[in-house]
This record gives C-alpha cells, structure tokens and sequence, in this order.
C-alpha cells in the first residue's frame, strides 16, 4: 500500500477512488478533487468473466479496504475499469458487487480499456491497444461514438496478450519435441521458468495444477528472451502478435472513420512494457493504418483514467462514450 506522507483530509473536498481492474492485477487509488492521488493499493486480477463474481468481490473488497485503511473519508464516487465488462449486464453485476460491499456512493462501470484512453488521451479522440493479460483495441472519435475489437477473453481471443503470447511458446515447446515444428531456444527457456526437466512434464504441470492463466501468461517474458538471443521462432511469435494487435485497432479505426485524422494511439498494459519490441513494431505496422497517429507508450497508470471519470460522475459532468 502506499500513502501520501502527512495526508490531512479536509471535511470539505472531494475525493474519489479509481480503480483499474485488469486479468492479473488490479490498482486503486484514491484522490482529491484536484485529481492528486492520497493513496494507492494492489490486488490480484479481477477479470468478471475469467474470475467470476466472488473472486472480483473479494479483490476490489481488499482494495478498497486497503486504499482507504483508516482514513476516515467517503468516497464521492468510484469508477470501475475492469477487464470482462462491456454489457449492460456484466454492469449491473459489478453494481450488485458494489452494493453488497456496502459502498454507497455514485459507481460508475466501464471497461478498463476506456479508463486507459482517458489516461492517455482524456476527453479528445482517439485508440488504445491494451496488452496485458489479455488483449483489446477501443477507440473514440469526434462525436463521442465508440467501438472496440478484441476482448473476447482467452478461450476465443485475446490475440496478442500475454496469454496468448505464452500459449505459443508452449505450444512451440510441444511441436519440436514431437518433430512437429523447428528447433527453439523456447524449450530450453520455458523449461527452466517453469522448473521443468523435460516437455512431457508439462501435461502436469499445465493441466494437474488448473490452468494458470497469469503463469502462462508471463512466459511472454520468455519469448522476449529468446528473441533477444536470435530465435526464429520466438521472433515470429512476437511479429504475429503485433500483426493482430494492429489488426484489432485498424479494425476500430477503419469503423470510427478515422484513418485519415489527427489522434494518439495509446498502448497501454505490461506486455507492451515487458516487450519493447513489440511497441516499436506495432508503432511501425500503425504508420501504415493510420499515418497521422502518434503512438505512444502509456507511462502514467490507466488508474488515473479511472480518477478522471470518477471526479466527472462526482461533478455530474460525467458523458461516456456511446458504442455505434
């Protein structure tokens, strides 16, 4: 947890928690009504659809508990950014969360890919690609209109995450012990961060043990290694995913009408931070999709996105993006 040093609230001002819910990790803060953060703290991944309503209950719980300790303060309003919520239903699943954790205060529920665009971008036009976990792209042009591509979660998606990103090393791994694919410094590398002696351990430990999404999903780390060190096969995993990542947002700005404008590409989640690589090629493949977009990495927390929005609803001045 931490703490502004010497925080003194004032029965006056505003204050607000802004939480950013992804498939690994999720981050709150709390702030004033200046968007000054007082407090911040982590948790585990809240994914509503990975995880499930008890175990997001419990996270943003431990949270919410942890930002405020003992600071003697009711929020204003909160916004949500969780992974898994872009339906009117998984909305009023997160409400019914809120309700039974007892905070009674204005909740406002958004997909986290839209918190990390107001991060980024705040109220103007313009794309994030998210890569975490999981993966998504969400756009927003001149008129407030939305659209998103990606997001379907890993059993029918998330293309370019890190899960998908690990699940090809491993999948790497098992077609060159069967003769089935090239040779690749994978399985040497996916052995030893698994504490492994041989691929035929892995039916175990991948199946036995439940499927660990964030443990396959930090093997992206891995592949990033072995790239590094010449890899073909590592090299064009990460090139795939960078085509599919593009592939997402050039999907959203083609819909949004937008490949002509002026507007930043945000790229925010922490394969982007883990794999410089790929950010330099999914810079270079948007060039090409939209040629007057500046790329840029997300170096603030898509938390303050979350702060953004929360001090809006507080205001009252709160106007979310509408999907087409």
């Amino acid at each position: 947890i931490e703490r502004a040093e010497c925080t003194i609230l004032d029965a006056f001002t505003m204050y607000v928690l802004g939480i950013d819910a992804g498939g690994t990790k999720t981050v709150c803060l709390l702030a004033d009504d200046s968007g000054r953060v007082l407090a911040k703290s982590h948790g585990g991944g809240a994914n509503l659809q990975a995880s499930g309503e008890l175990e997001v209950e419990k996270v943003l719980h431990y949270v919410m508990e942890e930002t405020l300790g003992a600071l003697d303060v009711r929020p204003d309003a909160i916004c949500l950014g969780i992974a898994g919520v872009d339906r009117p239903s998984d909305a009023q699943a997160v409400q019914s969360i809120m309700r039974r954790i007892g905070f009674k205060t204005r909740v406002v529920v958004v997909n986290d890919a839209l918190v990390a665009l107001v991060a980024g971008a705040g109220e103007q036009p313009g794309v994030v690609i998210v890569a975490g976990t999981g993966s998504i792209a969400y756009g927003v042009d001149a008129t407030r209109h939305a659209r998103r591509a990606g997001g379907w979660g890993y059993l029918l998606g998330d293309e370019g995450g890190g899960f998908w990103i690990g699940r090809a090393a491993l999948s790497a791994v098992v077609r060159e012990f069967d003769g089935r694919g090239p040779a690749t410094l994978l399985t040497e590398l996916v052995l030893a961060e698994m504490h492994l002696g041989t691929p035929s351990e892995l039916i175990h430990a991948i199946y036995d043990r439940g499927l660990q999404r964030p443990l396959v999903a930090s093997l992206a780390d891995v592949v990033q290694q072995a790239m590094l060190a010449g890899d073909a096969v590592a090299a064009d995993i990460l090139a795939r995913a960078g085509e599919e990542l593009v592939g997402a947002a050039a999907s959203v700005v083609t819909r949004l009408g937008m490949r002509g404008d002026v507007f930043p590409t945000i790229l925010s989640g922490g394969i982007f931070r883990a794999i410089p690589a790929l950010s330099a090629d999914v810079c270079a493949r948007m060039a090409e999709v939209a040629p007057r977009s500046e790329v840029r990495r997300l170096e603030a927390g898509a938390g303050q996105g979350a702060v953004t929005l929360a001090l809006a609803a507080a205001r009252g001045t709160l106007a979310l993006p509408s999907y087409l």
